[in-house]
């Protein structure tokens, strides 16, 4: 695990005149070397100098405050009368971040259901994120790559009494997130039960009011036509009287007589 300090032993017996070499990677460049018989400082490679320490007593190499970047393949060569080596092959794994479930409004598959994602940032190889329900495995995803974000997602029942969690893990060391349905499910708009029922009380009293409007509409349509009806079946003609006005003519010429004066008056029906 990153952070912790690493002994690499070499479990021989030394010699006086013995030199101990520690190489690393895949070309084999030399990081440490130690001549027991010249009684000199060891030599450490200038880019692990920070990290990497000589045992000069027993020749082990010492790795500390260990990183990713110090995963790979160490040779040990052990020069005197014979050459002897070993070789070892490290493997470095970083913290785990603990996995962080949330809620995916847009990938249920039915309005029953809720989907649900477990995520984990900046894995390094070998991560691997489960979903469990119980005890029972219910899927897995694993990585080789790093730095990545890794997800697996989850579709349970808004109803669902089970528990379920979310586990990530590398071949020494796992973390563990419980779901809570009741909490987290309930935090999209427009889903659910309970929205549907909202929906469908709201469509309910829509449908209502507009059934309503049409009677209204249908009541006073009828009594509209009834009171035309009367109208017509009375037959009776009404008169509007108004008062007289009364025009008196002139006289023209030697013609004109006495000429009776004349009424006149205007005369409405409806």
């Amino acid at each position: 695990m990153e952070g912790q300090n690493v002994t690499l032993h070499t479990d021989t017996q030394l010699h006086t005149h013995d030199v101990i070499e520690w190489r690393f990677g895949v070309q084999g460049s030399v990081i440490a070397k130690l001549n027991r018989e010249a009684k000199t400082k060891p030599f450490i490679s200038e880019r692990l100098k920070n990290h990497v320490e000589i045992d000069d007593q027993t020749g082990s190499l010492i790795i500390t405050n260990i990183t990713t970047q110090h995963t790979g393949r160490y040779k040990l060569d052990i020069i005197g009368n014979t050459v002897q080596n070993k070789h070892f092959n490290l493997t470095v794994y970083a913290h785990l971040c603990v996995p962080v479930i949330t809620r995916d409004c847009s990938s249920s598959s039915s309005s029953s259901c809720c989907c649900v994602l477990c995520s984990v940032m900046n894995v390094s190889h070998d991560v691997s994120v489960s979903w469990y329900k119980g005890k029972s495995l219910l899927s897995s995803i694993s990585v080789s790559d790093l730095n990545i974000r890794l997800s697996l997602p989850l579709e349970v029942e808004y109803q669902d009494t089970n528990t379920y969690r979310c586990v990530v893990n590398n071949p020494i060391t796992n973390l563990t997130q419980h779901l809570h349905i009741t909490q987290l499910c309930h935090m999209c708009s427009g889903s659910g039960p309970a929205s549907l029922w909202i929906v469908s009380v709201s469509c309910a009293a829509g449908s209502v009011m507009i059934l309503t409007t049409l009677l209204i509409y249908c009541i006073c349509r009828k009594h509209r036509k009834t009171q035309q009806h009367e109208t017509v079946q009375t037959g009776e003609e009404e008169i509007t009287y108004a008062d007289p006005t009364f025009s008196k003519r002139h006289r023209h010429g030697p013609r004109a007589a006495v000429e009776e004066d004349v009424v006149y008056t205007g005369v409405m029906r409806r």
